[in-house]
């Protein structure tokens, strides 16, 4: 993770049940939290992340290119994306703020995570 100038891998525990497979990594300020969610086809992943969105605290959709064409929203300290049948959510709350060398805000990391996952997402 090159926006936090880590100078190894941070270690992670995965967990895989009820079509969630959650990845923790063990940063050194906190812990970082990927998840995503499979559904049964693409209109059920839709309606799972509009009840996440609606669910959530400070959940504002993310428009324009930023999007990067999918359906999104952030929170002050979270990214999540539909893609396909799944749902990515990039949880950086047990994170400080500002964070790492370039002082960025939860919500800006969770952003580049997700849209770097997304980036290098393929079938």
């Amino acid at each position: 993770m090159q926006i936090l100038a880590l100078a190894s891998a941070p270690g992670n525990g995965a967990t895989w049940a009820d079509k969630l497979f959650t990845c923790t990594y063990a940063l050194p300020a906190g812990s970082l939290v990927l998840s995503v969610k499979e559904a049964p086809a693409p209109d059920a992943a839709h309606a799972y992340f509009q009840d996440v969105q609606r669910s959530t605290a400070g959940a504002a959709p993310i428009e324009g290119l930023a999007n990067l064409g999918f359906p999104a929203f952030q929170t002050p300290t979270s990214a999540v994306f539909v893609k396909d049948n799944f749902v990515l959510t990039v949880d950086a709350a047990a994170l400080p703020e500002p964070l790492g060398p370039h002082q960025v805000t939860r919500a800006a990391f969770a952003y580049q995570v997700a849209t770097t996952v997304l980036a290098c997402w393929s079938e």
